[in-house]
């Protein structure tokens, strides 16, 4: 049986190139980076040379980067310390968010009473700009504007330039969840004036379990994870070195072969999307997913005619992977909480999937998907 691996938002295989990098780091470097002699020494070198390496993929300053467990602690880390540690008394956000952004800032509300306000979203998910400028100009309080660069469900790309300069208008911090965004698309720091932002390097061909948060110069950090001094106070735990290294490798390959490879994927998405609708009557697309300009190359959420109920299950068996949301609610009956903000009750209750590309995608592989769709859609 075939194997179509079309979910590269919740994760994607890890580079052979990685692998071989990250094994031999593995056998030769596995001193703890605290330690004082020779060896803890190799180990300290490899994390900051992968430390200077990403932040110059970003323009940024090695020391504004923190290496953490992943994107969901990175974005923590960062509203953790906007509000007890940066004073900021509102947050302005969105209600299509990731959950560890929404579920992060509920917690906040609750513990130290921060006023929350939800920017309003245009009927295909889009941000509203307009209402964005209307809620900052009408807070008077300390705030932090957090809206991710990339929706992981649909795939809508927010203006990070637009935003920020608003951000910079307001005198409002600026935090994005880039999650979907880094080693997809540039990112530079001196052209983007924006304070926070976060990565996961198994959205990159990385490794699992890895991140970074990228925090402005001149934020002071403290802890939520609490017992050492690693990562220049900002996070207990012996550093995760090779996952490091990993990323650090991954990352300079996606940035390396941004250009070529972006053009790629997006050939395979055009070519998924043509094919759908030649081969499929009343097919839609959630969000912005089928604009090429306003959406990622990564991402296509296809809402299909009317409720298929067991048609990811079905996909599966015929060796096809793909995802009814957030990769992150597998197994939950609650449904995407994405698609039921922006779509009526009708819309809403029809079948759903989110398809998500690599370059390891082919078009042999779409032209078997859009065949097996045309022998469970009915």
């Amino acid at each position: 049986m075939k194997t179509i691996y079309l979910d590269n938002s919740a994760t994607t295989p890890m580079l052979p190139e990685v692998i071989d990098s990250v094994t031999e780091a593995m056998k030769s470097t596995f001193g703890n980076p605290s330690s004082t002699h020779q060896l803890g020494r190799k180990s300290r070198a490899l994390v900051e040379n992968a430390r200077k390496s990403i932040a110059k993929q970003l323009k940024a300053s090695s020391a504004e980067l923190f290496f953490t467990a992943g994107g969901s602690e990175a974005d923590n880390l960062i509203l953790h310390n906007a509000v007890t540690n940066l004073a900021v008394k509102t947050i302005i956000s969105s209600k299509i968010e990731h959950h560890a952004i929404i579920h992060t800032i509920e917690h906040l509300r609750q513990k130290y009473a921060v006023e929350v306000k939800w920017v309003n979203l245009k009927s295909n998910g889009a941000i509203d700009y307009q209402n964005l400028e209307q809620l900052l100009e009408n807070t008077s309080s300390k705030t932090l504007v957090s809206l991710m660069y990339v929706n992981n469900e649909i795939g809508n790309l927010l203006d990070l330039e637009k935003v920020s300069d608003l951000c910079t208008k307001y005198e409002a911090l600026f935090h994005s969840d880039t999650v979907q965004g880094i080693g997809h698309f540039d990112i530079d720091v001196t052209k983007i004036p924006i304070d926070f932002f976060t990565a996961s390097a198994h959205k990159f061909h990385g490794p699992k379990g890895v991140g970074f948060a990228y925090i402005k110069k001149g934020f002071g950090v403290q802890p939520i994870l609490f017992g050492g001094e690693q990562e220049k106070g900002a996070r207990a735990g012996t550093e995760n070195i090779h996952s490091i290294f990993g990323m650090q490798k991954a990352l300079e390959i996606a940035c390396n072969n941004l250009a070529e490879e972006s053009a790629y994927i997006q050939s395979i998405k055009n070519h998924f999307i043509n094919s759908l609708k030649s081969n499929f009557k009343d097919i839609k697309f959630n969000g912005l997913s089928e604009s090429e300009a306003e959406s990622s190359y990564i991402i296509l959420n296809v809402r299909f005619p009317k409720s298929y109920p067991m048609l990811l299950f079905n996909l599966d068996l015929k060796g096809i992977a793909a995802s009814g949301g957030s990769a992150c609610q597998s197994g939950s009956s609650k449904g995407s909480h994405v698609l039921y903000e922006i779509l009526d009750d009708e819309e809403a209750l029809k079948t759903s999937v989110r398809f998500s590309f690599s370059k390891f995608t082919t078009i042999a592989d779409i032209d078997y998907v859009i065949s097996v769709l045309k022998e469970l859609i009915q």
